[in-house]
């Protein structure tokens, strides 16, 4: 972990990219970091440093779930998430466990929502004359594949998965931000607003950097980095794994991401 300078310090997590299993930015990465920051015990405070528009709702509820643990058992070290460029979707998951969050007001903060991507090419296939042939065992074994007509009674199935996890993204964020949360109908549509805006809806505290935090809020400007760097070997094995997990995902039909 590099220290700008020694003594009295803020711990630094930092969750820049994309959040998903065999990255940088897995659940299992950023907790290794986030239980070293909170064992650091010259560390004054800690400081999640987030630049992230989501990911995987699974990894972020993980890291979401352990920050709230470290920070029952650490009650005497404050916690702060400061957004840059963009803290979106499972990354303000992330940031709604803190204590507090700061923004840039420029930074684009929200977009409390779950989405699951995917394409249908059945009229193509028609006008191109070419036949699916889709072979399962259980009814609804070939779910949403794009190459089949759709199912209402799939859709709506998969409409109460989306549901449920929006659910329990609302209830994080209620839970985190309590009555600095000024709801409105939109709050909770997927929308995204500017820092400014977000200062305004209380989905953010105020403005600020990491370097300015750690000043104003923890009276140090020595800051020590406890990301997780993944080696080489490390980097390589987990993309082999995500690739192994991807091909075992496709083949029992789920491939198609939520965010």
């Amino acid at each position: 972990a590099a220290l700008t300078g020694g003594g009295r310090h803020a711990a630094k997590v930092t969750v820049n990219g994309v959040i998903a299993p065999g990255t940088e930015v897995s659940a299992g990465q950023v907790l290794i970091g986030l239980r070293n920051a909170f064992a650091d015990r010259d560390a004054v405070g800690v400081i999640l440093d987030i630049n992230s528009p989501g990911g995987s709702p699974v990894q972020a509820g993980q890291i979401h779930a352990e920050l709230r643990r470290l920070r029952a058992q650490h009650p005497a070290t404050p916690v702060y998430a400061v957004i840059g460029d963009v803290g979106a979707s499972g990354a303000y998951y992330v940031a709604v466990g803190a204590q507090e969050i700061y923004a840039d007001r420029a930074s684009l903060v929200g977009s409390i929502g779950v989405r699951m991507d995917g394409f249908g090419f059945v009229e193509a296939m028609q006008r191109l004359g070419i036949e699916r042939r889709l072979l399962t065992s259980g009814a609804n074994k070939g779910l949403l594949d794009p190459f089949s007509p759709v199912q209402p009674a799939q859709l709506a199935h998969v409409q109460t998965l989306l549901d449920a996890i929006h659910q329990q993204f609302i209830a994080a964020v209620r839970e985190g931000r309590g009555e600095r949360l000024h709801e409105t109908p939109e709050i909770f549509s997927g929308l995204f607003w500017t820092g400014e805006q977000a200062q305004a809806l209380g989905l953010v505290d105020g403005y600020g950097s990491v370097e300015s935090i750690a000043r104003d809020k923890l009276g140090t400007t020595q800051i020590r980095d406890h990301t997780q760097q993944e080696k080489p070997f490390e980097r390589l094995f987990g993309q082999v794994e995500s690739t192994l997990a991807g091909a075992l995902t496709r083949a029992f039909g789920l491939d198609s991401p939520l965010r």
